[in-house]
């Protein structure tokens, strides 16, 4: 990775625009994750229905996993709905006539492969940032969602 600079000085960071930042730094993550996930041939959807269900090896009523997802960067029901069905059809998940779906075990191999690359993902998005200053981003990120009368919330 090359050299990190800082785009502008903290005077000028200071009249920033954060509708601006905050936009351009989901769109980079987001865009990073999806296409690792493309690599190891999984929608990002796809990711979150295994992750789900990985917590549960007996399974999950589909309309729970759906309830649960469908508002992960508002990718809907419908979306979620066939994204599970394409898992099924890779037989990466199971669905039972009562609803439930369940990984297979080629689906459950293949969520702990993903799972080990999104670690490295994830440190390579956080190289150079403490814990500490993460945390902070967040409570200020947070404060300005709820000082415009927003909401976010994630699991």
């Amino acid at each position: 990775m090359t050299a990190f600079a800082y785009s502008h000085s903290d005077q000028d960071l200071v009249n920033q625009p954060i509708g601006y930042w905050s936009s351009a730094a989901g769109t980079a993550v987001v865009h990073h994750i999806r296409t690792m996930l493309a690599e190891m041939g999984l929608t990002q959807p796809q990711w979150w229905v295994l992750s789900q269900l990985v917590q549960a090896p007996e399974g999950r009523p589909r309309d729970e996993v759906v309830s649960v997802l469908k508002g992960y960067l508002e990718v809907g029901e419908g979306a979620l709905v066939h994204n599970i069905d394409a898992l099924r059809d890779r037989d990466l998940l199971t669905v039972d006539p009562a609803g439930r779906i369940a990984l297979t075990d080629e689906g459950r191999a293949l969520q702990a492969r993903v799972a080990e690359r999104q670690k490295a993902v994830r440190a390579q998005i956080h190289e150079g940032i403490t814990d500490e200053d993460y945390v902070r981003t967040l409570k200020v990120l947070q404060r300005m969602i709820h000082n415009v009368g927003g909401a976010a919330w994630h699991h």
